[in-house]
């Protein structure tokens, strides 16, 4: 097969010779098949399962490509890298709004970051050209579908292709997933990916440039963005803001008996738990005021079973990716993806909170035996008929996330932990119930009860399968028995008061928006990240910038509708109606056009106002983000982060310059912002800067601390 080969033109007789065997090899393999794949490494695990006899790999322009024989069948097997194809505007006419003629162009023509996808392209175009079939194999989602069809209609030039569906890479499930191939691509999914990216661009681009010019018409240049999912999701974020900042704390104050008995210390709380009468808790300290004794009235134990937990969905897993591990909702996707597309576990984007039958639960359970972290629980879970436990949520194209069974190689530190919890989740849905006991023993003092609760585990269950992620602390009492004597060493007195609700963390937006559902399980982690990439929002606990804040303030005066996420949902609603054949493309659109239309025609009127609020809150944000500190030397300004305009680099500057010339250098690469901490040694502000990829670099930013010397040396 040589489709990839170039002629060498020499002479007559040796080019007539090698157009002869050009021709003859054309005749030969003029019928294969062309496989299209997703991602390289997807396009090498199909090949490698799908092949009778030895895989060639070559490659074209760098991209590489696999020529395999399957029984009398010649295949060629090619990649894609995500996304080739971009939406972008038809004749574009400046920064003008609104905007609806598109579309799709190749991503290495809409922006310089996308220019390697070139030669994909010229690779599958060349592998096409002599193909007589062709087969989708991408992921099997709404975006891998888009990327089939695009590539299908666009490079190959062709209507339809066949589709081969699976949700792993191992080589069983490739082999079936080709022999049961559909006749067609699912042409549904592949047109509401189509719409769905339509719609986010009417929204992205129009709005982003209705937000722009604004405030630009204010006389202050900096690229703002929203979008049908992003201008929501901002919003419930900045409504909690508003919610602590709104928020009265009320007064209470609670009793607590501390004491012990035979077995053991013992604390207890009054009964009544808060008091919100301050009297009535006066009351109940006098009458237990010096008490030194005190019993044991009742003693009650009440056990329950907890069910095994349910399988991984996306958001689940990324939910308790964050809680234990600390991993990012972005990252955990990332990593997920990636050990997917290595065939150690099954399609990461996935709703089903469902495991089939068809996987082979024992056949997985055998395969992770082999790994000596598993062997034992394995073999406890081989003994048992395996029914798992399984949530509500079902995914049409993809079940629960599990492991394939194969043993992973190489992994490094993140994607090793995740592939643990992943398995320890797959195991523990297989195990029994655990069984806890709470014990609530009250206490008589003088005739006031107190009361201590405690709760351990009985019997560990399915726990045992999912350690060390067993969310939840024990609590347990000392063994006691009624009117056994109670030696009382103290009883406190404290005043408190109500806690205002707490910020998002990156998990708990994630499951917010999922709950209100807006955007897509696949995208979520990616819309949060933007509103941290453009400013609006900051900090592990979420909290909205003065520019996100007064986003939201001006568009809720001046266009509510852009924040609406009634809105939203009802797009999302119509987008899984046109995958269930009830709704038509076109409809959809011309709604969104229409309302688009009315929400930036009442923008334009408002425009100055509205860029007026944002150039103040730009500016404010700003002054926030580059603030590091008190100056040291003058002790009146304040050290700010500034950016020389001629020589096109940054330093921290005293704001009280003339009168204070204090200033230091900086590292030219990476985000600066204050650490919030001032040096032990000098007294000095202690900055941090933070580069992708790499730990926080956190230092004094005195060059002449001591501190920084004691180091050096110890470098030395």
């Amino acid at each position: 097969m040589t489709i990839f080969s170039n002629t060498v033109n020499f002479s007559p007789q040796y080019l007539f010779h090698k157009l002869f065997i050009r021709l003859i090899d054309y005749l030969v393999f003029m019928a294969y098949e062309l496989i299209i794949t997703e991602k390289p490494k997807a396009a090498e695990k199909i090949a490698s399962a799908l092949s009778h006899g030895k895989m060639i790999k070559e490659s074209y322009k760098k991209v590489p490509y696999y020529k395999i024989t399957r029984g009398k069948k010649d295949i060629v097997v090619c990649c894609a890298v995500g996304h080739l194809f971009g939406l972008a505007e038809k004749d574009k006419k400046g920064w003008v709004y609104p905007v609806f003629e598109i579309e799709w162009v190749p991503a290495f023509e809409q922006n310089n970051g996308s220019k390697f996808t070139k030669n994909y392209i010229d690779a599958i175009k060349k592998a096409s050209k002599d193909a007589n079939s062709f087969t989708i194999a991408c992921d099997y989602d709404v975006e891998g579908e888009l990327i089939g069809f695009n590539v299908l209609r666009f490079i190959c030039k062709q209507k339809d292709a066949q589709r081969m569906k699976f949700s792993t890479l191992t080589k069983q499930d490739l082999i079936t997933a080709y022999e049961k191939k559909s006749k067609t691509i699912d042409h549904r999914l592949a047109s509401a990916g189509e719409t769905r990216h339509e719609l986010d661009w009417y929204y992205g681009i129009n709005l982003s440039r209705a937000l722009t010019s604004a405030i630009k018409s204010a006389g202050f240049f900096k690229v703002l963005s929203s979008g049908r999912v992003q201008g929501p999701a901002l919003k419930i974020i900045v409504d909690r803001d508003r919610e602590i900042k709104a928020f009265k704390p009320v007064p209470f104050w609670q009793i607590e008996l501390t004491g012990n008995v035979e077995k053991g210390k013992i604390i207890a709380l009054h009964e009544k738990d808060k008091f919100w009468d301050k009297k009535e808790a006066d009351k109940v300290m006098k009458n237990v005021k010096g008490q030194k004794l005190a019993k044991i009235k009742e003693v009650k134990k009440i056990k329950f079973q907890q069910a095994p937990p349910f399988p991984f969905d996306l958001t689940t897993m990324q939910m308790e990716a964050y809680r234990a591990l600390r991993i990012s909702p972005k990252d955990a996707l990332a990593i997920a993806q990636e050990l997917y597309t290595s065939g150690f576990i099954s399609y990461p984007r996935t709703s089903s909170q469902k495991l089939p039958k068809e996987i082979g639960y024992k056949k997985i359970l055998e395969q992770l035996s082999k790994q000596k972290n598993y062997l034992g629980l394995c073999k406890e879970l081989l003994k048992k008929v395996l029914v798992p436990s399984e949530g509500k949520n079902t995914d049409p194209a993809h079940p629960a996330i599990y492991p394939t069974g194969i043993q992973p190689k190489g992994l490094e530190d993140h994607e090793s932990k995740l592939y643990d919890l992943i398995v320890k989740r797959f195991m523990s849905v297989f195990a029994g119930p655990a069984t806890k006991e709470t014990v609530t023993i009250k206490i008589d003092c003088s005739k006031e009860i107190f009361v201590a609760k405690g709760t351990t585990t009985v019997e560990k269950g399915w726990h045992i399968f999912y350690e060390p992620y067993v969310a939840g602390k024990e609590e347990e009492l000392p063994l006691v028995r009624e009117n056994e004597k109670v030696d009382v060493k103290e009883i406190n007195f404290y005043d408190k008061e109500t806690q205002p609700p707490k910020h998002y963390t990156p998990a708990s937006i994630i499951k917010e928006i999922t709950k209100r559902n807006l955007g897509t399980k696949a995208t979520r982690a990616q819309i949060v990240d933007t509103l941290f990439q453009r400013g609006y929002v900051t900090g592990k606990a979420i909290e909205a910038t003065d520019l996100g804040i007064s986003t939201v303030k001006t568009l809720e005066k001046f266009c509510p509708k852009i924040l609406d996420e009634e809105l939203t949902r009802h797009f999302e609603v119509e987008m899984n109606e046109i995958e269930e054949g009830k709704k038509k493309p076109k409809e959809i659109l011309d709604e969104a056009k229409q309302g688009l239309k009315e929400i930036l025609s009442d923008f334009k009127k408002k425009e100055k106002d509205i860029g007026e609020g944002l150039k103040e809150a730009t500016i404010e944000t700003k002054n926030k983000e580059n603030l590091i500190g008190d100056c040291p030397v003058c002790k009146k300004g304040n050290l700010r982060v500034i950016f020389s305009k001629k020589s096109k680099k940054r330093f921290i500057a005293c704001d009280a310059y003339p009168k204070c010339k204090t200033t230091f250098s900086l590292p030219q690469k990476g985000l600066v912002k204050s650490a919030d901490k001032i040096c032990p040694e000098c007294g000095y502000p202690v900055i941090m800067v933070i580069t992708k990829g790499k730990r926080p670099w956190v230092f004094c930013i005195n060059p002449n601390c001591k501190g920084k010397q004691t180091e050096q040396s110890k470098d030395i």
